[in-house]
């Protein structure tokens, strides 16, 4: 693994000012022709926020302190996982006119998807905090936490739109199952409710799911202000190196077939 990483850092910094400008061009598409432009970026997950803070806190927040902060955790990784993933999807079919002319590595044009959802992350991620001041959260060094579970997001993010892109460009379909998934997965990561009604064995099931893992990682640190277990940290970091892994390995078998498919 180790090998494979540092080629493809190797071929990342060989195409360095292409994939600089393949970043500079997702960035700026996604608002192109908008009135608010990057604040867009922000005020998408708020609106999701009050809808659900609307909607919910009658029936799940009106005992649970810092509601709204739970909201917002639950939210800020749901909405990075959705946007990194959807757009990760079509990073190949997106670029197939560029693809088919220039050989280069195609995974240049997921990576630099990545680094676009990420940066619109980063932007959320500052109103984030701004939210918690607000909903008075005691800020401490733990904070500084958060940086593991946004990395093995991001390499979460990268694996699955892996696998997305690679399927994609032979299933059409994935598209429409993936949006499906997405809502299912939405209701399953425990967003606006508290899995402590819920009987052990099934709060245990829900550590299946590596979108909630992180999100319970978050709202850990920030809420509880709680260091999580090792065994968290561990299942962070799993999660995220098998569907790297299982990614690259559909990347590796599929590289030739890919542009016959465009």
């Amino acid at each position: 693994m180790k090998k494979t990483l540092r080629r493809i850092l190797r071929k990342t910094s060989e195409h360095s000012f292409f994939f600089k400008q393949l970043v500079k061009r997702d960035f700026n598409q996604k608002y192109k022709r908008t009135v608010l432009g990057m604040a867009w970026s922000v005020i998408s997950p708020l609106l999701t926020l009050l809808v659900m803070r609307l909607v919910f806190t009658q029936f799940f927040g009106r005992t649970m302190e810092h509601y709204t902060t739970y909201l917002f955790c639950g939210n800020l990784v749901m909405h990075y996982f959705r946007e990194a993933t959807t757009n990760g999807m079509s990073s190949l079919m997106g670029n197939a006119g560029i693809i088919t002319k220039i050989n280069v590595p195609k995974y240049l044009f997921l990576l630099s998807r990545n680094v676009s959802s990420l940066l619109n992350f980063a932007l959320t991620l500052g109103v984030f905090f701004i939210f918690c001041a607000i909903d008075q959260i005691t800020f401490s060094w733990k904070m500084i936490l958060l940086v593991y579970p946004i990395f093995w997001l991001l390499v979460l993010n990268i694996g699955v739109g892996l696998i997305l892109s690679g399927a994609f460009v032979f299933f059409r379909d994935i598209q429409y199952l993936y949006t499906v998934f997405l809502m299912l997965l939405q209701y399953l990561s425990a967003i606006f409710y508290n899995i402590d009604s819920f009987s052990p064995t099934t709060q245990k099931l829900f550590m299946f799911n590596p979108v909630y893992v992180i999100i319970r990682y978050f709202r850990l640190i920030v809420i509880d202000r709680v260091i999580p277990s090792p065994e968290h940290h561990s299942l962070c970091a799993a999660y995220a190196i098998l569907t790297v892994l299982i990614g690259g390995l559909i990347y590796k078998r599929m590289n030739q077939k890919f542009v016959y498919h465009m």
